[in-house]
């Protein structure tokens, strides 16, 4: 099989059988690190909302919305600047669709983004969720370039060359990987497509990389560390660094306009997040240090605020979005 379907299935088989965030998980998730993310995130989508008019009907989206931790805390500040869109939630697993609906009870679950509504503005959040979708790998080699495949011999994984394809780069060095996500592609183009013709906007923070280019990324995460992707396939996270270049071009074509990438961490700090802090850490002082933490987790060059990118698509009747210098 491909990389792409040992991806596509592992991960199926993980997020269908286990709730993978928070301290007893494997990884956690800005959402879940401080309710200042996804109040944010609301704030962004309610700025952008009302500059165009408050149009009636809008609906609030996420894909992957993990615990629905970010959906509330962006509801709520929503309802705070009079937009209290209809919600919907793209989620495959049976396990956090019960976290969600504890969250997010009014919420209606999608098993894809085909059954989206079609007659609304759309206000979309992807946070975290590019990176799990499954990646092509391309080889080069003396002979040509090869699609890597995964082989199960002598009780485990382990990738292998494939037959020859076309050559992606018309020249790199034998052994130069290359990762697509025709999948993401996908994905993102009929979200674009959509809000050239509904209206809206989509945020996409995950992390990766501003420019495509060669690299092996694929890695895998277990009890908040680093596992070996061809061992135990369906029992850890499998993710891929998100080519944004890739995703912008795609979006571009669809007809939605693009803003950034940029970092996260200068984009939390265009939205504010230092004023909110302060504010939290001034009516609770009992957690001032837990939200200093918190912040500066989501913020700094040396834990999320680089690696972490921030993109924006929006329609081009809409307003240019703000926080993004």
């Amino acid at each position: 099989m491909s990389v792409a379907e040992y991806m596509a299935r592992a991960n199926a088989h993980y997020y269908g059988t286990r709730d993978p965030l928070g301290s007893a998980g494997d990884f956690t998730t800005a959402p879940e690190i401080s309710q200042m993310f996804g109040e944010l995130v609301g704030l962004w989508l309610a700025d952008l909302w009302q500059r165009a008019g408050e149009p009636a009907n809008a609906c609030f989206v996420e894909l992957g919305p993990g615990r629905g931790t970010l959906a509330a805390d962006a509801l709520r500040s929503m309802r705070s600047a009079r937009l209290q869109p209809s919600v919907h939630l793209v989620e495959t697993s049976p396990m956090l669709r019960e976290a969600q609906r504890g969250r997010v009870p009014n919420a209606r679950w999608h098993g894809d983004v085909s059954t989206l509504p079609e007659d609304a503005p759309l206000l979309i959040v992807a946070n975290e969720f590019f990176d799990a979708l499954p990646v092509r790998q391309l080889v080069a080699s003396e002979t040509g370039w090869h699609e890597t495949l995964v082989n199960f011999q002598d009780g485990r994984f382990s990738p292998v060359a494939g037959p020859l394809i076309p050559a992606p780069l018309a020249a790199a060095e034998p052994g130069t990987i290359v990762e697509t996500s025709p999948a993401s592609i996908a994905i993102i183009r009929d979200l674009a497509r959509r809000l050239a013709v509904q209206g809206g906007a989509m945020l996409v923070v995950d992390y990766g990389h501003e420019r495509s280019g060669a690299g092996d990324t694929l890695q895998a995460v277990k009890g908040h560390g680093f596992a070996d992707p061809w061992e135990n396939p369906g029992e850890h996270d499998l993710t891929a660094h998100v080519d944004f270049q890739a995703l912008c071009r795609a979006a571009d074509r669809e007809g939605a306009r693009v803003t950034g990438p940029m970092n996260q961490g200068e984009w939390l700090r265009e939205m504010g997040i230092e004023v909110r802090a302060a504010l939290l850490a001034k009516t609770t002082p009992e957690r001032a240090d837990e939200i200093r933490m918190a912040k500066d987790r989501l913020v700094a060059p040396d834990q999320m605020g680089t690696l972490f990118k921030v993109l924006a698509l929006t329609a081009e009747r809409w307003p240019e979005p703000a926080g993004f210098s």
